[in-house]
């Protein structure tokens, strides 16, 4: 070792001296982990170019191009590419920004004229030829006011740097800019803090998905910029198998089924985010919604029914108006006082327990609701029934003292793992602990920390795995958010709960407690579907509409073979509907064959067929969605056996 040498460590504490000056990868070398395909590398945990140089005694660790890291650094190399193609094809165009996201990335642009199917083609066939080029992304450190200058055509980076907002520059006066080096020595810039790959020919896959509206910063009253989304993955092998996973998405999209098999309504009448249940839709919400009622009230919860608005005073102390305003609906005036939209239920709640005073021995006092709320959430991020402007959450709130928190949170817990397998979902695939927020957040040190105990003792006790997500807690409190992965593997947050001690504060509530003196309830909120408009959405994508038997619309269809059989239909149809189960007899003048394709496409768990010999021996033909078909089935056998599969819930 000379002088002018340093020592870099691997993670496993394997040590190599290198001279001062050395590269990530060439320290990546040393130490022996050059390993699988490398994009970038950490530097003691911090991204870094593999150009970049390491300092003394820095840990050194491999990014390679199949994990999360690796794709995301992939991604926002390709939405560079992606950003200069445009520009090389439309000189006129002003860039925004251009983040990776789960998936995939978008860059942002601002044009007179939005993008067409044929332009994506283009700025795809562009792409390819810069990759081919192989062009450096090159990192280079300029002051403020250089940059400014440099980017005196970009009226969008010259705000990002004006402003200094977000991720695109670097923190004080330091702006980071990355050149993609043309052949000819010309460079393309852009704003950034990367890090990003060698060069452009290592991006081995990627596609240009869509193109949508997206308001400039989110705000709706500043320009309209076209969004280009696209995917980029570390082998052809891994976008095929991401673009059938993609489609395989579209076909089971909420929207798509909804629409197919007659369950819901989105009319443009409504305005966006608003749901109508028609009559089969309707069904498979009233067995949700029959479920949960009698699950809290076997559990020990209380039934309360709130209206849908209340005077502005309400939200002005339960601090929504100065907290939660943007999410609320706009002001309505009503006899000289102003009134609001709920867009949460607990302040109605918080009034049914002030409704008379409280003594210790009622607590914890759980007090539960399918209460319907309203939030304005921007029409860019609506999406269907899964963030909706108007929905019914099944909401509950637990008045509790501060040493039974923690039982009732696991009790929560509990509850939410019955819905998830109930519902076909499984376990919980993940439990995440959300913790204060650094911006935003209500109520005293002592306060946040005995909450965030209290949960993370409890999800500890579920013996789920769960994870810290630091800073992602509610104004008011922490929470849990329970997740459940669906049939092709998406994750779907869906149970939350959380612990609030500042609302029983705001509202003065109190109990009186077993020395005589009052004293002030925790309150944890709990919503274990969400809402029941998302846990729809997400369960009929997951079974793509083939319901669970005693979730079906229709459980049974009766098809008859010809006319003569529809009387003998409707006695099957009267002994299953006597027993509480819901069948048809489909007395339509279509073929018999066409029938049973129409209710397969339907997802109707069972067809009955009936022809004279099973009127004569009254029996059917059992014919299930899936499984093995049966023949000579007595009625009163399948009704039977139906009854109890629904009664189950189809769990043996």
């Amino acid at each position: 070792m000379t002088e002018h040498d340093i020592t870099v460590k691997s993670p496993e504490g394997e040590s190599a001296q290198v001279p001062a000056g050395t590269s990530a990868r060439a320290a990546l070398d040393a130490l022996g982990l050059k390993g699988r395909q490398v994009l970038a590398a950490t530097v003691d945990g911090q991204a870094h170019d593999l150009d970049a140089a390491v300092p003394d005694s820095a840990t050194v660790a491999p990014v390679p191009a199949d994990t999360e890291l690796g794709r995301e650094v992939l991604r926002h190399s390709t939405a560079h590419i992606m950003a200069q193609a445009v520009t090389d094809l439309f000189p006129e165009a002003k860039v925004a920004i251009g983040p990776p996201i789960t998936d995939g990335f978008y860059y942002d642009f601002d044009v007179a004229e939005p993008f067409t199917p044929e332009d994506l083609d283009r700025i795809s066939e562009r792409m390819n030829a810069i990759i081919r080029e192989d062009q450096a992304f090159r990192r280079v450190a300029i002051d403020r006011d250089e940059a400014l200058e440099r980017f005196a055509d970009e009226p969008y980076k010259r705000e990002v740097i004006e402003t200094n907002v977000g991720d695109d520059v670097a923190a004080g006066g330091e702006v980071t800019v990355y050149e993609n080096v043309r052949p000819d020595g010309s460079v393309w810039p852009d704003l950034c803090r990367g890090p990003h790959i060698p060069t452009t020919r290592w991006v081995p896959a990627f596609a240009l998905q869509r193109v949508a509206g997206a308001y400039w910063r989110g705000d709706e009253r500043r320009p309209q910029l076209q969004r280009i989304y696209g995917t980029a993955w570390e082998s052809r092998k891994a976008l095929k198998a991401h673009l059938e996973r993609l489609e395989e998405a579209r076909q089971r999209d909420h929207r798509k089924l909804g629409r197919e098999l007659e369950l819901v309504h989105f009319p443009d009448e409504l305005g966006p985010g608003m749901t109508i249940f028609l009559p089969r839709g309707a069904i498979v919400r009233q067995e949700m919604e029959d479920w949960i009622r009698a699950e809290t009230l076997r559990r020990g919860y209380q039934p309360v029914y709130s209206p849908h608005i209340a005077r502005e005073e309400l939200w002005r102390i339960s601090g929504h108006l100065e907290n939660y305003g943007e999410l609320m609906f706009p002001g309505m005036e009503v006899d000289a006082a102003a009134y609001r939209l709920k867009p949460m239920n607990c302040p109605f709640h918080i009034m049914a327990f002030t409704s008379r005073t409280r003594s210790y021995r009622e607590l914890p006092l759980r007090i539960s609701e399918l209460g319907t709320v309203y939030r304005y959430e921007r029409s860019g991020v609506v999406n269907g029934m899964l963030r909706a402007r108007g929905f019914t959450q099944d909401d509950s709130h637990i008045f509790c003292t501060a040493e039974q928190v923690e039982q009732e949170v696991g009790d929560c817990i509990r509850f939410a793992q019955d819905v998830f397998r109930t519902f076909g979902l499984g376990e919980p695939s993940r439990v995440a602990v959300s913790t204060r927020p650094a911006e935003k957040s209500i109520g005293t040190d002592e306060q946040w920390a005995h909450a965030e105990a209290a949960l993370e003792a409890a999800a500890k006790g579920s013996g789920l795995p769960y994870g810290i997500d630091e800073g992602e807690g509610a104004f008011y409190g922490p929470k849990i958010d329970i997740h459940a992965r669906d049939a092709i593997g998406r994750e779907w947050q869906l149970s939350t709960i959380q612990v609030d001690f500042t609302l029983p504060e705001r509202f003065g509530m109190s109990y009186t407690g077993a020395d005589g003196a009052p004293h002030r309830p925790f309150m944890v909120h709990r919503a274990l579907f969400g809402s029941i408009e998302r846990f729809f959405a997400v369960l009929l994508e997951s079974t793509a509409g083939a319901f669970p038997t005693w979730l079906a619309p229709v459980q049974a269809v009766i098809v008859p073979v010809a006319d003569r059989h529809h009387a003998y239909g409707d006695q099957v149809v009267a002994q299953l509907v006597a027993q509480g189960l819901r069948a048809e007899l489909d007395d339509s003048d279509e073929t018999m064959g066409a029938k049973i394709r129409a209710h397969q496409l339907a997802k109707v768990p069972y067809q009955l067929i009936v022809g004279d010999e099973e009127a004569e021996a009254r029996t059917v033909a059992v014919r299930p969605r899936s499984g093995a078909q049966r023949k000579d089935v007595a009625v009163e056998a399948f009704v039977a056996e139906l009854a109890d599969e629904v009664a189950s819930h189809g769990v043996a």
